[in-house]
């Protein structure tokens, strides 16, 4: 394919917008190798450092990686391919389970805390150049600290995909190495992708990732790491007491790298958490409201070093500014009046997701999910049992969606399902899938 396109230009941006365009146009495929940097310069007529800015140019923007020994070349999945665009249509009348959403009836009701904050917001209006709700983040700060997080400063920002891009941004750049989970979730794969960074996958298991993965991420030079303390998406997966001191040790041996811990589990798991926060010198630990309290109301209290939360609200500053005051007074409102029971919710949400996993096992097919709104179950071919079950009235999402390296499997949802339901959906899976040998997600 190559042999069919002339790199050409007289400057590093002609030659990098020449390619660029190349790709789009499906003159270069994913997967193509580009010639060496003396090669490519001499092809267009240029010096060697026209060129070498030209595919630095390119690195940046995500077009192309440094694959080692391999060369350069286009990237498999260019940054403006996204993992979200990979579903199902869900015809009428068919049950479905490809959304991540959690179960609007052990959502909080939100009267009395809208209109709280609208008391607090008229008695004090939130104006430019007012600070975070001082409430919230005290409340943020007690419960942080009542589950091991070292004390450190405390931002607000608009959910955990703001935090952590933010954080990145600042830290990092295009072409960077971060290790990230395998299966993972799927809003951070396409975040990595769209930053330019090159992703280093880590399998993990029922306790999060395998320390013999985080060690070989670090070996490849990752930067960064992040890791989904509960309800990993899509897995289940939570880090346990043993796994993190075994993660921590890991950590501790290259303090330079910058740990993203995402604990979107509090308020709908009621297993402890096991921080791995501040092992490392740049860190944060981020915690939304999203699951807990609602998707609309979405906010996410972070914590890290000084340096780390100083650089984020920074970019914050520039960008959006600030999050809503209304909604931060609503969610301290929420939490002070203890409008969620984190052991009732996690309790319900805990009977279907268990009990699918029970019923498939009494049918001798694998599945997994500790924790958390989703159950994830290895597939012999992800559109065939997709297919098979969209004719029985289900609808699953691909793993497709969220694996880089890891064996096929499917994401249910299990957070609306009836338990009524589990019994007849498990039959319907029986008959649609496969026997996979190992059973394995990682």
């Amino acid at each position: 394919m190559l042999e069919k396109y002339l790199i050409a230009g007289g400057t590093a941006s002609e030659i990098a917008a020449g390619v660029e365009a190349a790709v789009s146009e499906g003159r270069l495929p994913p997967g193509t190798t580009l010639p060496p940097v003396r090669e490519a310069a001499a092809r267009a007529g240029v010096s060697p450092g026209t060129a070498a800015a030209a595919y630095r140019l390119l690195r940046e923007r995500g077009v192309i990686e440094t694959a080692g020994r391999r060369g350069t070349r286009i990237r498999p999945r260019p940054a403006s391919t996204f993992r979200e665009e990979i579903r199902v249509e869900v015809p009428p009348g068919v049950r479905d389970l490809t959304e991540g959403n959690p179960d609007p009836r052990l959502l909080p009701p939100l009267h009395d805390a809208l209109a709280a904050a609208a008391r607090a917001h008229e008695a004090r209006p939130a104006l430019y150049g007012t600070g975070d709700d001082a409430e919230l983040l005290a409340l943020a700060g007690r419960r942080l600290r009542a589950d091991g997080v070292p004390a450190a400063p405390l931002a607000i920002t608009s959910g955990t995909l703001d935090a952590v891009e933010r954080v990145l941004t600042a830290h990092l750049r295009p072409g960077d190495a971060i290790a990230v989970e395998d299966p993972g979730w799927t809003a951070l794969l396409d975040l990595v992708a769209a930053l330019g960074l090159r992703p280093v996958p880590m399998r993990l298991d029922t306790d999060g990732p395998l320390p013999e993965e985080l060690g070989r991420a670090l070996r490849a030079g990752a930067r960064a790491v992040v890791i989904t303390a509960r309800a990993q998406n899509p897995t289940g997966a939570a880090v346990s007491a043993a796994r993190a001191v075994e993660l921590r040790e890991l950590l501790a041996s290259c303090p330079e790298v910058l740990l993203v811990e995402d604990d979107h589990g509090s308020g709908f798991v009621d297993l402890p958490l096991h921080p791995l926060a501040g092992v490392t010198a740049r860190w944060i630990l981020i915690r939304s409201t999203a699951k807990s309290l609602g998707p609309d109301l979405r906010l996410a209290p972070v914590t890290g070093d000084p340096v780390t939360l100083d650089r984020l609200r920074g970019r914050q500053r520039l960008a959006a500014g600030w999050v809503s005051h209304l909604l931060q007074h609503a969610v301290a409102h929420l939490w002070r009046t203890g409008a969620v029971d984190t052991g009732v919710v996690a309790a319900s949400y805990a009977r279907r997701r268990d009990g699918l996993v029970a019923a498939l096992a009494a049918r001798g097919l694998p599945a997994f999910g500790r924790t958390g709104l989703n159950v994830w179950i290895p597939v012999a071919d992800e559109s065939t049992a997709i297919t098979r079950l969209l004719s029985r009235g289900w609808a699953c999402a691909p793993g497709a969606r969220n694996r880089i390296g890891t064996p096929p499997a499917l994401r249910l949802t299990v957070s609306s399902l009836d338990v009524a339901e589990i019994e007849p959906l498990a039959d319907d899976l029986a008959t649609a899938l496969s026997p996979v040998p190992g059973g394995r997600y990682g």
